[in-house]
């Protein structure tokens, strides 16, 4: 990953962070996307360029505004110099249960989960061919069997795994797009269908019988960003063998 250019949606916490970090020590420079997350983020770069200097720059964008998510691209380029792989990783998660859907629920979840990744990748493809780069989408395991009380989440995520085979056809040769299904890694903050009781009952479900957590998905995003030239299309379930026991 030397000298590679990675710019990581959401990247300032969890998944997104340890997924800098782990890039980052492979020797990418990286351009990180926070929408609120500012102390953070800031706190983030400090820490990585302390070990390589001026290895990291980030960018503050709402990702529901499409008409601004060129513009990330654009900066990525103009501070590094090109684009080798896009991380897909912002993500909305809250639960919405029929009877109380909202269509601001919809907007929400739609867009930071599907309507985001599809125009942002859209917006760097043609950086992304230059470099035969790459385009990862964080999913979830429960795209394919859709957890309860959360439907807009769930319909959104399938729709990111349809998005990643379409644009592994759409982008190949020159590109590569995959995708990483998370399972049981870091749980929802103040979400009271997460319980004790909840987490336990989910954990028991998995073959390893343990959580996993953010390093076991930034080695899956590293493996996609270094390791798999010959692969594209694909999704990797992460989540200690969850979804085989669903």
């Amino acid at each position: 990953m030397h000298g590679k250019v990675v710019l990581i949606t959401g990247g300032a916490k969890r998944v997104g962070a340890a997924s800098a970090r782990l890039l980052h020590a492979a020797g990418a420079n990286l351009m990180i996307h926070y929408r609120n997350s500012a102390t953070e983020a800031r706190a983030l770069q400090d820490e990585l360029n302390a070990i390589r200097e001026n290895s990291v720059a980030l960018i503050q964008a709402d990702l529901l505004d499409i008409g601004g998510l060129p513009a990330l691209v654009k900066q990525t380029v103009v501070t590094f110099g090109g684009l080798d792989v896009l991380l897909n990783n912002a993500s909305s998660f809250y639960p919405t249960p029929v009877g109380s859907i909202e269509e601001k629920d919809w907007i929400d979840l739609m867009g930071s989960n599907l309507k985001a990744p599809l125009f942002l990748s859209q917006a760097a493809a043609p950086e992304l061919k230059k470099r035969r780069g790459c385009i990862i989408n964080i999913t979830d395991i429960h795209a394919d069997r859709p957890m309860k009380s959360y439907v807009v989440y769930s319909i959104a995520k399938a729709g990111l795994v349809g998005l990643t085979k379409s644009l592994a056809r759409e982008l190949a040769p020159e590109v590569r797009v995959n995708g990483i299904a998370p399972g049981p890694i870091m749980w929802p903050e103040d979400d009271a269908n997460f319980d004790e009781v909840s987490r336990q009952r989910i954990i028991s479900h998995t073959m390893l019988k343990r959580a996993g957590d953010p390093h076991d998905i930034a080695l899956a995003v590293r493996f996609f960003a270094m390791d798999t030239y010959f692969v594209t299309g694909q999704i990797l379930a992460v989540d200690g063998g969850r979804s085989a026991k669903l």
